[in-house]
C-alpha cells in the first residue's frame, strides 16, 4: 500500500480447525520465570529454552534504517532511560529496524546528544551503538528482534534486493548480524525483510519475485551460522488477485509454506494498519468492525488458528484520531487475545511505534520524547505480557542488603474533561530507598464519578472511594523511578481528588 511520512522517516479464507486448549493457567504459573535462553516454536506457540510458552508483546523503535543510522530520540533522551521506560510500560520486546548501510565499515550514527546523556556512545559506530542497546535491553529483561527494514537509507524496496544491494549482500549481512550476536539470547530472531510488496509474489516460482523462496534461502543462510535464532517471515501484498497491506498477505502459506533446514524456528509475520495510513475496502463495509476478524482470519490469522506456526503482528498502528481507527484498534486487540485469558497461547505483536515522529501513526511517546500517550498505550494493556529474566539479581535477590524504606507518592492529573466524562492519569513515584515490588493508590471523589475503564492497573470502587493496584508488568519500580496508569470516568466536571500511595 502507499505510505506517507511514516515510510519517509523509517521509511476465500481457509476453514479453521478448533482452537487448541487454552494454556492460560500454565502460562500464569510460569510467566515470571519464562523467557530464558534461545527460543523455538511448537505449533502456534513460541517456547523458551525450558519449554515454557512466551509471548512477544513489544514496540518498534526505528531509526537505524534512516540516514541517522541510529534509533531516533537520542537527541532528547539517554538510550537507557528510553529502555527503562519501555519496560515500565510493560513492553517486553523491541523490534529494531535497520538498513544494510549500518553494515558498511565505519558507518557512524548522527544526532546523538552525548552532553550529559548517552556518554558511553560517544565515538561509537552504528553497529557498536546497536551492541550497547542490545546489552542494556538484555540486562533489563527485554528481547530484541532485528528487522531488515530497508536495503539502504534511501527508502523501502518492494523486493528484498535492489540494483545497488543485490541478494548476495542481503544474505551476507544477515549472516553477519546472526554471527555477531551468536550466543547472546537477547537477540531472539531476525525479520528477514520488511513489507515485501508487488511485484513480490508468494509461490509463483519466479526466483526473481518469489518471496517465499527468497525467505527460505535467507533463513537457511542465517541458521547455518546461528541455528538458535527465530526466522520471521512477512507476507506479501497480493496473492491470487487478493490485495492487502504491504507484508500483510500470508494467504499463500496454506499451499506454499516456508521450509527451513532447522525445525521449529519459523514465525510468520503480518502488518496491519488503520485509515490514518491508508483506506481499505473493509473499513467502509456496513458491518465494520464486526467484519474484521474474518478479514484477519483470511490474510494471516488462519495460520495461528490451524496450529501451523506462531503469528507475530510485527507492525500495527494509528493516530487514533478518526473514530473508525479507534474501533479498528479495539477490535484488533480483542482478536489478538488477552494475556489474562489465554496467556502465551496468543498472537505475538510489536506496536508501531515508540517514536512520535511517525507521520501517519504517531507513537506511544508524544513529541517531547518523554510523555506517554496514555490513551494509545491503554488500548494495549490487555495484550501486554510479562517481561523476562534480566539475568541478574533483582530486588530481594543476592546482593540485596535488605531493610530500607519502601515508600511511594502519587499524582493525579486530568487529561481531558468533556462534561459527560473525563480521562485522567496517575503517576506513581518510588520515593523510598529500596525498589517497590508492588503498590496501590487510593482516592475519594467528591461527586458521583465512577471509573468506566482503567489501563495499566486494576481497580475496585466502593461508593466514591477507588483503590487501584498495579498490573503485573508495572509493580516493580526502581528507586527514584515511576510507573503510570490511566483511567476513564464519568461524569466529568469533578474536582481533582487527593491521592495516597501505599507500597506493598
Amino acid at each position: 500500500m502507499f505510505r506517507t511520512l511514516r515510510r519517509a522517516l523509517c521509511v476465500a479464507a481457509a476453514l479453521l480447525l478448533p482452537l487448541a486448549g487454552v494454556q492460560s493457567a500454565r502460562a500464569d504459573v510460569a510467566a515470571e520465570a519464562a523467557g530464558g535462553g534461545y527460543w523455538h516454536t511448537s505449533g502456534r506457540q513460541i517456547l523458551d529454552a525450558a519449554g515454557q510458552p512466551v509471548r512477544i508483546a513489544g514496540i518498534n523503535w526505528f531509526g537505524f534504517e534512516t540516514a541517522n543510522h541510529v534509533v531516533h530520540g537520542l537527541w532528547a533522551r539517554d538510550y537507557k532511560s528510553m529502555i527503562d521506560q519501555m519496560k515500565s510500560l510493560g513492553y517486553n520486546t523491541i523490534r529494531m529496524p535497520y538498513s544494510d548501510d549500518i553494515l558498511k565499515p565505519g558507518t557512524m550514527p548522527d544526532s546523538i546528544n552525548t552532553d550529559g546523556k548517552n556518554t558511553d556512545l560517544r565515538g561509537l559506530t552504528s553497529l557498536q551503538v546497536l551492541d550497547r542497546i542490545v546489552a542494556y535491553a538484555g540486562q533489563s529483561g527485554l528481547k530484541i528482534v532485528l528487522d531488515r527494514h530497508r536495503p539502504d537509507a534511501a527508502g523501502q524496496s518492494a523486493l528484498w534486493y535492489t540494483a545497488s544491494v543485490p541478494e548476495s549482500t542481503w544474505i551476507t549481512n544477515l549472516k553477519a548480524l546472526a554471527t555477531r550476536y551468536k550466543g547472546n539470547s537477547t537477540v531472539i530472531g531476525i525479520d528477514l525483510h520488511n513489507e515485501p510488496h508487488d511485484p513480490a509474489c508468494w509461490g509463483c516460482g519466479d526466483t526473481s519475485r518469489d518471496w517465499r523462496l527468497a525467505a527460505q534461502r535467507a533463513g537457511n543462510a542465517v541458521l547455518s551460522v546461528n541455528p538458535e535464532l527465530l526466522i520471521m517471515v512477512e507476507g506479501v501484498q497480493s496473492h491470487n488477485g487478493v490485495n492487502g497491506w504491504w507484508g500483510g498477505n500470508l494467504m499463500g502459506v496454506a499451499q506454499y509454506p516456508v521450509q527451513l533446514d532447522v525445525p521449529d524456528r519459523l514465525v510468520y509475520s503480518a502488518h496491519d494498519y488503520a485509515t490514518s495510513v491508508a483506506q481499505q475496502s473493509w473499513f467502509s463495509d456496513p458491518s465494520f468492525p464486526a467484519n474484521m476478524p474474518g478479514i484477519w482470519d483470511k490474510y494471516w490469522g488462519y495460520i495461528f488458528k490451524q496450529n501451523i506456526a506462531p503469528v507475530w503482528l510485527g507492525e500495527f498502528g494509528t493516530t487514533l484520531q478518526p473514530s473508525v481507527d479507534q474501533k479498528w484498534l479495539a477490535e484488533l486487540v480483542k482478536y489478538l487475545r488477552s494475556t489474562s485469558a489465554y496467556g502465551a497461547d496468543s498472537f505475538h505483536w510489536t506496536f508501531w511505534s515508540w517514536n512520535p515522529n511517525s507521520g501517519d501513526t504517531g507513537g506511544i511517546l508524544k513529541d517531547d520524547w518523554q510523555t506517554v500517550d496514555t490513551v494509545k498505550d491503554g488500548y494495549l494493556a490487555s495484550i501486554k505480557a510479562p517481561g523476562f529474566d534480566a539475568g541478574g539479581p533483582g530486588p530481594g535477590g543476592p546482593g540485596d542488603p535488605g531493610g530500607g524504606n519502601a515508600t511511594c507518592t502519587a499524582a493525579y492529573t486530568v487529561g481531558s474533561d468533556w462534561g459527560g466524562g473525563f480521562n485522567a492519569e496517575v503517576k506513581v513515584t518510588n520515593a523510598g530507598s529500596v525498589p517497590l515490588k508492588s503498590w496501590k493508590v487510593t482516592w475519594t471523589w467528591s461527586g458521583s464519578q465512577k471509573v468506566t475503564n482503567m489501563w495499566n492497573a486494576s481497580h475496585t470502587q466502593s461508593g466514591a472511594t477507588v483503590t487501584a493496584v498495579n498490573a503485573a508488568h508495572n509493580g516493580s519500580v526502581p528507586v527514584g523511578g515511576s510507573a503510570s496508569f490511566g483511567l476513564g470516568g464519568a461524569p466529568g466536571g469533578g474536582t481533582v481528588p487527593s491521592v495516597s500511595c501505599t507500597a506493598t
